[in-house]
């Protein structure tokens, strides 16, 4: 989410009595927590089922169109998902690392332990999607293998030339 939507939320939030403004450590800076109305709000809303939202990812949008942008922009694509992920990786590391050293009195850290695992299993399997796509994509860049010209190889007499069978 992005500011544009946190802040709104906090106050439209705040005008229902869902969470009450505490003044913040630094200037101009607020904290805010859960009233009693909030947490049973929260509660309504958890139990309702699920809503499955379509996926939206133009970085697939792109791929499934690739071959009108041409193997280097898939490539820049995937390499610059490779790089997200990356990111994404060490900051869940860095989560992990910061809840094994908070004190956790009402017993949540297990069920923020689910969320970072998540996170961090999402973004290894798009590093390793993206070097399999990688590796993809270096084949289709390199030029097709003429069927009929010569190969060589080398076998226990020494090197031979062959004909490629149609």
């Amino acid at each position: 989410m992005s500011f544009g939507q946190i802040y709104p939320t906090l106050a439209a939030l705040e005008r229902d009595g869902h969470v009450r403004r505490r003044d913040g450590t630094r200037p101009r800076a607020s904290t805010f927590e859960i009233t009693r109305s909030g947490t049973a709000r929260l509660r309504e809303l958890l139990a309702q089922p699920m809503q499955p939202v379509p996926p939206r990812n133009g970085l697939m949008l792109r791929l499934f169109f690739g071959r009108q942008i041409g193997v280097p922009a898939c490539r820049a694509l995937v390499l610059d998902a490779r790089a997200r992920a990356e990111r994404d990786l060490a900051e869940y590391q860095d989560i992990r690392r910061q809840l094994s050293t908070e004190t956790d009195p009402a017993g949540d850290r297990p069920y923020w332990s689910l969320t970072v695992s998540a996170g961090e299993h999402t973004a290894r399997a798009t590093i390793a999607w993206a070097d399999e796509a990688l590796a993809d994509l270096d084949r289709l860049d390199r030029p097709p293998l003429d069927p009929a010209a010569p190969t060589a190889s080398t076998g226990a007499r020494g090197p031979t030339t062959q004909r490629r069978k149609p």
